[in-house]
């Protein structure tokens, strides 16, 4: 029996990997995967039992299929499930990545807004929702959220976070508000380049920042004591050069 799960297969805990803003395409040469072969490794070697992107995973909806379909064999391979979240820059357009060259079709992956915009992982408890960007219009990236139907819940939206009257000139806003009605055990943000933790309300809500510039993924461990996050340092492809993790229960921020 696995340690995660209690009496009679009940889960006890779930660990969830959240990343966001790989921006994959940016630079199209043949490395131009590697971050998400990174994220990839570091979401296994803290075995996650899911790991979550939410958002702008890919830099734009131009780029070319033999990228895509790198991509898709690098997220079927991955060995774990994937929820992708399309944000501002990889949109669900007609040209979206994400309706050509298979991103959507590994069986391990699920991308909100082709399979569903609230998906239920039964052999976790868990369920995650988001809305995706379906074009490069504003829109509320936490419009009406859905009735639980785990018993852990994560939501994941992409957008900026209104810290004050400064901020109302920008697209996909973001409110406390919005946090209050959402109710969701974790909200995973994506659009910032930074990790850090926002808002006041009762729902932990944590930008993971771009994995190449904050050079982390979140690690969010939800279970029957409640929830910690961490901050897991992104792995190297050279297995001898593997950071090492934190300390457990540091917090993102």
């Amino acid at each position: 029996m696995s340690a995660r799960n209690g009496v009679n297969g009940r889960r006890h805990e779930v660990l969830v990997a959240h990343s966001s803003d790989l921006h994959l395409g940016f630079d199209v040469r043949p490395a131009g995967l590697e971050t998400l072969e990174r994220v990839l490794l570091t979401a296994a070697r803290a075995e996650a039992d899911l790991l979550l992107l939410a958002g702008d995973v890919f830099d734009h909806n131009r780029l070319p299929l033999e990228l895509l379909d790198g991509a898709a064999r690098l997220l079927g391979d991955a060995g774990l499930p994937v929820v992708i979240l399309p944000g501002n820059h990889d949109c669900l357009a007609p040209n979206s990545v994400y309706r050509r060259g298979g991103l959507s079709e590994p069986p391990n992956v699920r991308v909100l807004g082709i399979h569903a915009e609230s998906l239920e992982f039964a052999a976790l408890d868990l369920q995650v929702f988001g809305r995706p960007h379906h074009d490069y219009d504003d829109m509320n990236p936490l419009a009406d959220p859905p009735t639980r139907t785990a018993r852990w819940q994560m939501a994941v939206a992409h957008g900026h976070w209104v810290t004050g009257p400064h901020d109302e000139h920008r697209s996909w806003r973001i409110y406390e508000d919005d946090l209050a009605e959402c109710r969701a055990d974790y909200l995973a943000l994506g659009h910032w380049d930074r990790a850090v933790q926002v808002g006041a309300g009762p729902v932990p809500a944590y930008y993971s920042g771009s994995p190449s510039l904050a050079g982390t993924l979140n690690l969010v461990r939800l279970g029957d004591d409640g929830l910690a996050v961490r901050r897991v340092p992104i792995a190297s492809l050279d297995a001898d050069d593997v950071a090492e993790p934190p300390a457990s229960g540091q917090a993102a921020g």
